[in-house]
């Protein structure tokens, strides 16, 4: 016999595939894949990003942190999705510099990446909502998941997504 909180668990996890399965086939710009998805579902990974969101809420003096950690302390599973920083060669100036060559001199971040980020986490979130799955995206998980290097190199921007079922979602009615 399952009870009902097992069954939510399993759902969120299946869930949490599917929606990584949306964030890998969303659209992304000329075609070119700079997406990275990682899937924080045991206590200890959750615990270090916790404490990391804490410590950055301090170090930063950003409150919001500290609120989005506490927030997230019943989450089932956190669906992180994360951009490379590589120029999509189409020297379009979206960034602030002439040239794609100019932007990677200074290590910042091209536009169309930041865009296919925001695309691969809307299909993320569409999945989670048809499910009906409490979610919420952050972008305090994506500042310590960099932090604590959970992804590969050259990873520069990052989103996350917690995942739960309850009556209320804890996501959006937090202190």
């Amino acid at each position: 016999m399952k009870r009902s909180i097992d069954l939510e668990k399993e759902a969120v996890i299946d869930v949490a595939q599917l929606m990584a399965a949306a964030a890998r086939t969303a659209p992304k710009t000329r075609g070119i894949d700079n997406i990275e998805i990682i899937a924080i579902d045991d206590e200890e990974t959750k615990d270090r990003l916790i404490r990391k969101m804490r410590e950055l809420s301090i170090s930063e003096k950003r409150p919001s942190l500290e609120r989005d950690a506490n927030a997230i302390a019943g989450s089932h599973v956190i669906l992180v999705v994360g951009v490379k920083s590589k120029p999509g060669g189409l020297n379009c100036g979206f960034c602030g510099y002439r040239t794609c060559e100019e932007l990677q001199s200074t290590k910042g971040i091209c536009a169309y990446n930041s865009i296919d980020l925001g695309i691969a986490v809307s299909s993320a979130i569409s999945i989670a909502s048809q499910f009906h799955i409490d979610n919420r995206v952050m972008y305090s998980i994506g500042l310590a998941t960099l932090e604590l290097k959970l992804f590969s190199e050259n990873m520069k921007q990052a989103l996350g997504i917690p995942l739960s079922v309850s009556g209320k979602n804890p996501f959006f009615y937090r202190k």
